[in-house]
């Protein structure tokens, strides 16, 4: 099942995959209460669902993050479609689901859209130095 949202976002590539990072997620989505991260592209974070291993992958316009442990397979993306514009596109393992699940998701994607929407008050200084994007997936990088 796929789920989509858009969100209003004026920064580069470059920035967003710099600034959204595993250690920060519960700036940027609500419904991410705690987040950890072991490495730069590994941790975990407790959320809506509950607890689950994440996995961060820097993609060519964008970022993606995994629930490897998730029973439904449940990923989502965060990709610069236009400039000023992100899609916001989450899949799952199932092509049906109840609908308080759907709602749930959709809910989630919300709150992603709220917290990039008002980056402003979530970005408040430079990430640090020693942060760099790991090279894409697939020899992009």
């Amino acid at each position: 099942m796929e789920f989509f949202q858009q969100a209003v976002y004026t920064t580069s590539v470059t920035q967003l995959q710099q600034h959204i990072r595993i250690d920060n997620l519960t700036k940027w989505c609500s419904l991410i209460t705690t987040a950890s991260a072991s490495a730069a592209d590994k941790g975990e974070i407790y959320c809506l669902w509950g607890e689950f291993k994440i996995h961060r992958e820097i993609l060519r316009d964008g970022i993606r993050f995994t629930l490897p442990g998730c029973p439904n397979a449940l990923q989502w993306t965060i990709t610069i479609t236009k400039p000023g514009s992100i899609l916001l596109h989450c899949t799952l393992n199932q092509q049906n689901v109840a609908n308080e699940f759907s709602e749930s998701i959709d809910e989630f994607l919300s709150a992603w859209k709220t917290g990039l929407e008002n980056w402003k008050s979530v970005v408040t200084a430079k990430p640090p130095v020693s942060e760099s994007c790991p090279t894409l997936f697939g020899g992009f990088g």
